[in-house]
């Protein structure tokens, strides 16, 4: 019963924070593991993502009721990142991520010192690309992220929105908004690899789903009520977050 609560909460949690700026999995995985020691860990991030597509569904939508997604560079995002995310998924069974894993605190601690500095950065909404400049950019990007989710994974969402924020000109909430739109592509992708080879354990990940959808619905709420600032700074915890996790994954563990 306490694994259960522990469970539940980690997934509410991760599905508040996943819903602003991305960084659940930093939640929910490490609980996971902690609980099933003994489990193969594919069958652990097959069904995290299990439940991750549910909390990030539901954000995704919250998000397009009350806030204008910017579909002309989410939807071609979302397509190249559903192709390249298989792909990715495929590779890291050939090929091991030991290198992603290294370089991975180091581009975060680049990102975090470019939004530190940059005070304004997210602040404002003014799109810098249009028609099939656009599209191309966000093709680029969705292939990338994509590859990257299905290969490695950590700190995705927030990459997102990163990107979204210094190469297409969005503020924080509405890069958060489309970021979940090519976040559900990434993980519906994974998830077909994770269930075609076996690796889900459908009762809890459901059971972990509806307690992300509750803590999705909340963290939607929190940053369309709060905006820009609030996201701005939420990201940045997260991110520096990140770095904590992945470079102690990386360099000591």
């Amino acid at each position: 019963m306490i694994d259960v609560v522990m469970l539940g909460s980690a997934a509410f949690l991760a599905g508040l924070v996943d819903a602003v700026v991305g960084g659940g999995g930093l939640i929910q995985l490490p609980v996971m593991f902690s609980v099933f020691s003994k489990e193969v860990p594919a069958t652990l991030l097959g069904t995290s993502k299990l439940a991750g597509i549910f909390g990030t569904g539901a954000a995704a939508v919250n998000y397009a009721r009350q806030v204008r997604v910017a579909w002309s560079a989410a939807a071609p995002a979302a397509i190249a990142a559903f192709a390249l995310s298989f792909a990715g998924a495929y590779t890291v069974t050939k090929v091991p991520a030991d290198f992603v894993r290294t370089l991975l605190p180091i581009l975060l601690v680049a990102v975090a010192i470019y939004t530190f500095k940059k005070k304004d950065f997210g602040s404002v909404h003014a799109p810098v690309h249009s028609g099939n400049a656009e599209r191309m950019f966000a093709v680029a990007m969705g292939a990338g992220i994509g590859f990257y989710d299905g290969f490695f994974g950590p700190g995705t969402g927030s990459f997102l929105m990163f990107l979204f924020v210094r190469f297409f000109g969005f503020d924080f909430l509405s890069a958060s908004a489309a970021a979940k739109v090519v976040n559900v592509a990434c993980n519906l992708s994974a998830l077909m690899w994770f269930g075609y080879s076996g690796h889900l354990l459908w009762q809890l990940g459901l059971m972990m789903a509806a307690c992300q959808v509750a803590g999705s619905l909340i963290g939607t709420k929190l940053a369309i009520k709060h905006g820009t600032t609030f996201v701005r700074k939420l990201f940045l915890v997260v991110v520096c977050l990140l770095i904590l996790k992945t470079g102690y994954d990386a360099f000591f563990k």
